[in-house]
């Protein structure tokens, strides 16, 4: 099939990479010349795990072409993906200008039937107006049809291939058939493509982003009480996990959310509800929920170091959102890191794959290293705020003896307390009891002691 995306940013490229990784003919729109040059030359602006082999593969399989040319890419096209931007606005709600711009163009420039799919995030009613707007510009007939992604950065090649489910908005049987062909190698074990309205496929998509983010903040917000309480937020999850109502999935502890989809997403569901005269009270509690937890992690780091934050150096583990991605989008990291700078403390950090993003997102006010271990020379404490797998099993021994003092605060959980303990490292993380070390004197001479509060 010949498909045409429009908008390489993360959703299109893997959408396009994996279509084509299918078998069709997929060519890729951009007006960022740039960008596309890049891929020409088998440059992959994002770093998403299994996508740049694909990417090539395909391209050098004539099967991917990149394109600054709407025009080109609407030739002789079936099926032609909308995956632009939709930013929020200053007022919260989805700027949809460009997916506007784009039908306009597609208007203009067809002359035979074309299914138009959407892949971007927008707000629900969006496919009346693009339907609208394009009927006003032509009488060639076409589809339009809602296909929200549902993409996990850092699994997203996985996830295409391999989707829980696809939700197809449209009431047109062409559509449906043609979408349905477009999804087909996708569902070889099992059909997951749940067909509904267009405005049903759109609210699905903000729900589904608005329920994740509402656990993550709901477990965010049971931590904070078991530190006041003296209670086990793992045990608890674990408790709460096993139950078949709940399940464990998006119940992990942490400095909060962050990234492209949630916080957007839930702005834009909190603003289209007002815009309706629905208050969404639970979108804005998750989303106050969220901001305290990155505060409050940022706050206990800066009170531990009171009257002294501008003589304290920090080594920093993690700067994307979350692992498996360079994102930095409204990273709890950075945000965190921003409070730090305020108080004049001096940051030196390590990422796998976003040092480059975030050191340009915060003006290049914090030190890069090249190595994890690096950063720990003579600084005071090891934050973590990504959970990069590279970070799961390290050496202890040389984190105690890189530190000026052996402290650690772990903003994801990473490690067992008896573990960081027994290392002679002072260990504070999220919902759980702190571990401390003191020296005690007994008639051996001087021994370590452990102790948890």
């Amino acid at each position: 099939m010949q498909i045409c995306v429009v908008g390489v940013g993360y959703v299109g490229l893997v959408t396009s990479a994996c279509l084509a990784e299918a078998g069709n003919h997929v060519v890729c729109v951009d007006n960022d010349r740039a960008k596309i040059a890049g891929l020409k030359e088998g440059i992959i602006p994002i770093y998403e795990p299994g996508l740049t082999e694909i990417v090539q593969r395909n391209e050098k399989l004539g099967r991917l072409h990149f394109t600054t040319d709407l025009k080109e890419g609407l030739d002789h096209c079936l099926v032609i993906f909308l995956a632009v931007g939709t930013p929020s606005a200053p007022d919260g709600s989805s700027d949809i200008s460009a997916v506007l711009s784009v039908a306009e163009t597609i208007a203009e420039n067809i002359d035979e039937y074309r299914v138009i799919a959407t892949k971007s995030t927008v707000p629900v009613g969006t496919h009346r107006r693009v339907t609208d707007l394009i009927r006003s510009k032509t009488n060639v007939p076409f589809d339009y049809v809602s296909n929200p992604e549902f993409l996990k950065e850092g699994a997203a090649v996985d996830d295409f291939m391999r989707p829980d489910r696809i939700i197809i908005g449209t009431t047109s049987p062409s559509a449906r058939a043609i979408m349905k062909q477009v999804y087909g190698p996708f569902m070889r074990r099992q059909n997951r493509i749940r067909f509904m309205d267009a405005a049903s496929a759109e609210m699905t998509k903000y729900a589904a982003n608005t329920m994740l983010a509402t656990r993550i903040s709901f477990i965010n917000e049971i931590s904070a009480l078991c530190e006041k309480l003296g209670a086990d937020i793992e045990l608890v999850r674990q408790g709460l996990g096993s139950d078949s109502r709940i399940g464990s999935a998006f119940l992990f502890p942490g400095v909060g959310f962050g990234g492209s989809c949630f916080p957007k997403d839930i702005r834009a569901l909190i603003h289209t509800g007002a815009e309706q005269g629905v208050e969404m009270k639970i979108a804005k509690s998750v989303q106050s929920a969220n901001l305290d937890q990155h505060e409050r992690f940022a706050k206990r780091i800066i009170d531990y170091y009171h009257d002294r934050q501008d003589q304290t150096i920090l080594a920093v583990w993690g700067l994307a959102f979350k692992a498996g991605t360079d994102d930095v989008r409204e990273s709890p990291a950075l945000y965190c890191i921003r409070k730090m700078l305020d108080y004049n403390m001096k940051i030196r950090a390590y990422d796998p794959e976003a040092a480059g993003p975030a050191t340009s997102a915060l003006d290049g006010a914090i030190q890069i290293v090249q190595n994890g271990y690096d950063a720990l020379d003579g600084a005071d404490a090891l934050v973590i705020f990504t959970d990069w797998q590279e970070f799961r099993n390290p050496d202890f021994e040389t984190i105690a003896q890189k530190l000026k003092d052996p402290v650690i605060f772990d903003g994801r959980n990473l490690y067992d307390l008896d573990v960081v303990g027994e290392a002679g490292i002072e260990y504070h993380s999220v919902g759980r009891p702190s571990v401390f070390r003191s020296q005690a004197l007994n008639v051996n001479g001087d021994e370590s002691m452990t102790r948890y509060c």
